[in-house]
């Protein structure tokens, strides 16, 4: 078995629905729509109405992302002790 390096970037191999099954987990669909203001999480929220809106909206798909990997560094600073 061939060992293949790990990409550095943490969005690798983590899908969209992915993405917003997480924070909906996280934070809930009312926080989430308080950190991103976007109707899709605040008005009748769903992973599926989510996706539909981000995949054709790419700067909320960013701060989609962005938020995303906020939440994993905390996590990480979280099990650290920091």
């Amino acid at each position: 078995m061939i060992d293949t390096p790990k990409s550095p970037d943490p969005l690798h191999g983590v899908t969209l629905e992915m993405i917003v099954t997480r924070l909906a987990e996280w934070y809930g669909w009312e926080e989430l729509g308080r950190q991103i203001p976007i109707r899709c999480f605040q008005s009748d929220p769903s992973v599926a109405s989510s996706l539909k809106f981000l995949r054709k909206t790419p700067w909320a798909r960013a701060k989609v992302e962005s938020l995303y990997l906020f939440a994993l560094r905390e996590q990480a600073r979280r099990r650290q002790g920091f």
